[in-house]
């Protein structure tokens, strides 16, 4: 895969639980999803990695107008990006998907050809999506917008997304330096 090229993500569900102890507004993964896992994109901000996840296209979304916490895919028709309920997260947490993969062991033709629209999408409007993103973290850290009551707190999320991956590593195999992939210069995560 291309340096340049974003790709798709699913984030650890005993994550999504730890962090929404401390904030009601981290998005559920639903592992246990019957018809597809929820899948997300990990972007930059702040040099902290975080997680933004993907709805699938809704009728409301044809409707919803672009703002700085909510990026209709392909005008609403593939869906959208929730940026207000973006987590921090450690990239060990963070599963790459395959779409082509995630078409064959859900036998759902559509599905795939949703997800392939998505992630062309994606890639084809990377700097709209960090710039929003990076407008919306600083605004909601600094108060500076009136839509920071529906956004996850996202000071104390990095600061609960450090103490996890303290305990993390002193529970499991130390996370080695060289495993850890630096951060982009363009804003995303990728080859992870």
């Amino acid at each position: 895969m291309s340096k340049n090229r974003i790709g798709f993500y699913t984030i650890d569900t005993d994550y999504c639980d730890y962090l929404r102890k401390f904030d009601s507004k981290v998005p559920y993964t639903m592992d246990s999803k019957q018809t597809r896992p929820f899948i997300g994109i990990l972007l930059t901000v702040n040099e902290n990695t975080y997680y933004a996840t993907l709805l699938s296209p809704k009728p409301k979304h044809l409707k919803m107008k672009n703002q700085i916490d909510f990026i209709k895919i392909n005008s609403g028709k593939w869906g959208a990006i929730n940026l207000n309920n973006m987590i921090p997260v450690h990239h060990s947490l963070a599963t790459k998907v395959d779409p082509n993969h995630l078409q064959r062991t859900y036998n759902i033709q559509a599905y795939g050809n949703l997800l392939q629209n998505q992630l062309t999408w994606c890639n084809l409007n990377k700097s709209l999506i960090i710039s929003k993103a990076e407008k919306l973290y600083y605004s909601v850290i600094n108060n500076k917008c009136k839509i920071a009551q529906r956004c996850c707190d996202f000071s104390l999320l990095e600061q609960k997304c450090q103490e996890y991956s303290i305990q993390l590593s002193q529970t499991q195999q130390p996370i080695l330096p060289n495993q850890i992939p630096p951060v982009p210069t363009n804003g995303f995560i990728q080859g992870i």
